[in-house]
Order: C-alpha cells, then sequence, then structure tokens
C-alpha cells in the first residue's frame, strides 16, 4: 500500500507554508535564542516535524515512525561513525604529545594566525571535503586550530565559515553524482556549471573567513595569502570541473593551494613576529621554537595516514570492492516504496511512466564507509605512537563517552530530516520558494541553501529539490542545468548553519552544549554568501556576459 505526500494539507499555500516551517523555527529557536542543550532542542524539533507528518500532512504512523527511524540510524551511520574515530584519532594525537608538537610546527610555518585560518580551515579543510565529506573536514581543522591556540567559538566558527567553497562537489563528486540521478543531466554538464559558479566564491571565502575573523584592517595585512589560497583553488576547481568531471576537483584544487601557500609562505610572511602574534586574542600561544624535524615527522604522521586512507578508501574501485564483501543492506520496513511523491514535486505521471515510489534502503556498509577508514588510520598510528592495543581500547572507551550526547544530536537531527523529507513538509517549503516568477533564479538558489541547512548535506539537498529545481526551471523558461547547479551552489552556504555541522565542531572543540553561540557566529555569514551566490545565478539567467557563462 503506497501513501502519496500532498503539499497542501490546509488547502491554502500561505498557511501550509507557515506550518511547514514549525519544525525548524522551533529547532533553531530552541538553539539560538533558548539556549537549550542541543540534543533536548534536536528531540524537541523531532517531536514537532513528527505531529506535523502526523496530524497535518495525515502521513501514516508506521511510514512516520520508520522515516524516523531510517533518519536516526543514518545519522549513527555513516555519519556518527565518522565524527567518533576523527575525535578518537584525535584523541591519541593529544595523549601522546604529538599535537602539541603538530601546532609548533604549523606555528613555525605559519605563525600568523590569519595566516593559519586560510590554510588549515580553507585549503587543508578542503582537501578532507573532497575526500570524505559528511562533517570530516570540520571535525580535524577546528581540532588543529584549538590546538593553535583558537577559542572554541573561533575555531568552530571559522571552520564551518570556510567549508563552504569544496562543499558542491563534496566527497569525489558525490552531490553531483547523486543530482544527475535524479535530474537525468549529465554529470559532466552539471560539473561544468557548478564550475562556473563555485570558483568565484573559492576566491572570495580566503578573504571572509580572515574578515570575519580580524575585520578588515586584518584581512587587508594578509591579502597574499588570501590571494595565493584563493587563486590556487578556484583555477583548478574551474579547470577539473569543465574538462574532466566531478570526481577529483576538490582534491586537486585543495592540494594546489596548500603547495602554493606552503611556497609562498617560504618567501613571504605577515608583518607580525611570532611574539606578537602569541600575545594575541586568538593563534599561537607559547613557544615558537622549532621541533625537530623527527619529532615534527611523527607529528605528521597520523593525519598523512589519515588523509591516504580516507582518500584510497572513498576511490570507486576500492569502494566497490569492499561493499561486495561488508554490504548487507535492507529494505525499511513500512517506508521502502510506501511514499509517492506528487506533482509539481516529480514530473506528472503517464500511463508510460508512473510515478516510482521513494526509495528506504539503509545500506551497513561497514568495510567501506569513511569512517572505518579513519578507524583503521587511528588505530595504525595509535600503534606507531607507541600505545598498547589495551590502551587504544580504554582510549576508544573514552572517546564513546565524550561523544555521546553528540551522536544522540546527530541521530535526532537526520531524523528530522527524514521526517520532513518523507512527508512532504520540506517541498512545501520548496514549492514557496518556486512561486517566484522572474527571481526564481534568485530564490531558487536559496532553496538549496534551505535544503542543505534542513538535511546537512548537499548531497540530500539535491534528491530533495533537484527534479523541483529542473521542473521549475522548464515551466519558467530557464536553463534546466543552471537550476539544478545552483541547487548545489547555493547548497554549499547552507552547511554552515547546519545542525549537524555545528555539532559536529562544537564535539571536536569540545564546547559541546554552546551550539546557539556557534550558530549565532555563522548566521550572518551563511546567508549574505547564500544571497551572493544567488544574485551570481540571477545574473547568469538574464544578463549578458554572464548568460555565456550557462552550459547550453
Amino acid at each position: 500500500m503506497t501513501w502519496t505526500q500532498h503539499y497542501d494539507p490546509l488547502h491554502n499555500a500561505a498557511l501550509s507554508t507557515v506550518a511547514a516551517a514549525v519544525p525548524v523555527v522551533v529547532l533553531l529557536g530552541a538553539i539560538a535564542l533558548l539556549k537549550i542543550r542541543i540534543h533536548f532542542a534536536a528531540l524537541l524539533g523531532l517531536a514537532t516535524a513528527l505531529l506535523l507528518a502526523l496530524f497535518v500532512y495525515a502521513m501514516p504512523v508506521k511510514a512516520a515512525l520508520a522515516a524516523t527511524a531510517y533518519g536516526a540510524a543514518y545519522g549513527l551511520f555513516p555519519i556518527g561513525w565518522i565524527v567518533l574515530n576523527l575525535i578518537f584519532l584525535h584523541t591519541l594525537t593529544v595523549k601522546s604529545g604529538l599535537f602539541d608538537v603538530l601546532r609548533q610546527g604549523l606555528a613555525r610555518l605559519a605563525p600568523d594566525p590569519r595566516v593559519q585560518v586560510i590554510l588549515i580551515a580553507f585549503s587543508f579543510g578542503a582537501f578532507f571535503e573532497g575526500a570524505a565529506g559528511f562533517g570530516t573536514p570540520v571535525a580535524v581543522t577546528s581540532a588543529i586550530l584549538m590546538q593553535l591556540g583558537f577559542k572554541p567559538l573561533q575555531a568552530a566558527g571559522l571552520s564551518l565559515i570556510a567549508n563552504t567553497a569544496p562543499v558542491a562537489f563534496g566527497a569525489l563528486g558525490t552531490p553531483l553524482i547523486a543530482l544527475s540521478k535524479v535530474t537525468g543531466i549529465s554529470e559532466l554538464a552539471l560539473s561544468q556549471m557548478v564550475g562556473r559558479q563555485v570558483p568565484f566564491f573559492s576566491l572570495i571565502v580566503p578573504f571572509w573567513v580572515v574578515w570575519a575573523m580580524a575585520g578588515w584592517r586584518g584581512m587587508l595585512g594578509v591579502w597574499p595569502a588570501a590571494l595565493t589560497a584563493g587563486v590556487a583553488f578556484a583555477v583548478p576547481q574551474f579547470l577539473v570541473s569543465n574538462f574532466h568531471g566531478p570526481w577529483l576537483v576538490d582534491v586537486v584544487a585543495a592540494v594546489c593551494s596548500i603547495g602554493a601557500m606552503v611556497v609562498l609562505l617560504k618567501f613571504w610572511k605577515p608583518s607580525q613576529s611570532c611574539a606578537e602574534v602569541a600575545a594575541g586574542t586568538a593563534g599561537t600561544e607559547g613557544n615558537c621554537a622549532p621541533p625537530s624535524r623527527a619529532r615534527l615527522r611523527q607529528a605528521w604522521l597520523p593525519w598523512i595516514l589519515l588523509s591516504a586512507l580516507v582518500f584510497v578508501w572513498g576511490l570507486p574501485a576500492v569502494k566497490r570492492s569492499l561493499d561486495k564483501i561488508s554490504e548487507p543492506s535492507f529494505a525499511v520496513p513500512d517506508l521502502h516504496e510506501v511514499v509517492v511523491r506528487s506533482p509539481p514535486v516529480v514530473p506528472a505521471p503517464t500511463a508510460a511512466k508512473p510515478t516510482k515510489p521513494e526509495e528506504a534502503i539503509f545500506k551497513l556498509n561497514w568495510l567501506s564507509a569513511t569512517g572505518t577508514g579513519i578507524l583503521a588510520a587511528a588505530l595504525i598510528a595509535g600503534l606507531l605512537m607507541g600505545f598498547s592495543p589495551r590502551a587504544l581500547l580504554r582510549h576508544y572507551g573514552e572517546t564513546l563517552v565524550r561523544v555521546r550526547f553528540s551522536l544522540i544530536t546527530i541521530a535526532a537531527m537526520l531524523a528530522v530530516g527524514y521526517v520532513t523529507r518523507y512527508s512532504g513538509t520540506d517541498a512545501t517549503l520548496g514549492l514557496a520558494l518556486a512561486k517566484t516568477g522572474k527571481f526564481y533564479p534568485f530564490f531558487g538558489t536559496l532553496l538549496g541553501w534551505l535544503g542543505v541547512a534542513l538535511t546537512g548535506s548537499d548531497t540530500a539537498s539535491n534528491v530533495l529539490f533537484g527534479s523541483l529545481q529542473k521542473i521549475t526551471a522548464e515551466q519558467t523558461g530557464l536553463n534546466p542545468t543552471l537550476m539544478a547547479a545552483a541547487n548545489s551552489s547555493g547548497g554549499v552556504m547552507g552547511k554552515m548553519v547546519d545542525a549537524q555541522s555545528i555539532v559536529v565542531a562544537s564535539t571536536a572543540t569540545n564546547w559541546y552544549g554552546h551550539e546557539g553561540s556557534i550558530l549565532r557566529y555563522v548566521l550572518f555569514h551563511s546567508l549574505a554568501l547564500a544571497t551572493l551566490v544567488g544574485i551570481l545565478v540571477f545574473l547568469q539567467a538574464y544578463v549578458f556576459p554572464f548568460t555565456q557563462m550557462v552550459v547550453k
């Protein structure tokens, strides 16, 4: 038996839109305004979403509960699995003293905290976004910034702001591969179009993140570093996306950006001395004496192992091989092929092509999961650092206790996203933005932002709204490739305000319970950058010479 979604349950578009927004308002309001602990806020948001799905949208009870369980399970695996094992690796490096050595080495290479933010949060974080995604870059970079002496709010907030431009291509092109599947537009065409949008922001973000940290004058003091990192990332991002495809865009661009920054720092340094930086409000604190080369190699080894294993784990051929061994997948009872989307979110069904019910298949691909690659790196690094198996087990247990509330929160957040997706409440919000006429290129871009803010994933946002973007574009005479790509490009700016990313950042900085402060720190930057993306897409739709960028 199937159940068909309906997007105006109150028979009034305005009232239905207001009702659909209630879970989002409750969730964000509880976090940012009422300052309720985030795991309680997440559970409150979930309860609101369930009540709305059951009593306003008339979703079957079994399907609603199954969607809740499906989302919670996905939150724990693969996302919670990544967070747990990353924090475990970080704990081992701290316990061994190697994180402090790494801090000293990075402080020696880039003693100015503004340059550290560019190199670590932007360039280094982009590599992890391209190789793994799913919160990996924010967890790693915010932890490193903390060890460099940044305050928790700065470490978390700046990592979130920096983790924007790479998100559209994500883990080995996954967001655009998913977008291609739901729209029928080729992966290369989508890659080319996104590659003509986000490189503008790859140039801007290094300047923006320093401005957020140190103000306008502080940003001007390190403009050569911001320009170098931005150009060295944006140019390869454009070239690889337009002439190769979406798969290796972020990895290649990040390596180029890191390399360019290392070369620049051999010939250029900001005017501040190490002692002046150490006395500042953020950045390196304490001893600036260089560690020995042998000790420095030891400090980098866990992170080199992590980078190598995560990259190899994510290669399609490796993932397929591991999946053959380890992928038990099963249809979620009472949800798989039960929910049917209806027009205009999907094309009108015909006798030859009826609307296919929504799938709900949980994949417990534990061996090929990114988190398993991270765990392998942590265990190998731990043994090389001299930990015994018993000590590794003890520290893993301590890490699990440390992140327990974070795991509960992530599970609840994903449950909210899945309930809103399968009930159709998110589509109601999307359709409201779609009714903006000539201004749809701008608001359609904000639809991508909304999708990521709700689901925590550019991939999920593309699956959720990709078909709607294509249909609306065709109905309004716009280029479908432009608007499908805009969903992914606009979505990247929602990444810094989604609750999942904020929880990852608060956990990595050991600042759990202050998620409201982090949200308030990044909200303006998220909205401002999303607005700029919307303006660019609007220009690409209507204004020469921007229209020449559009893939025909």
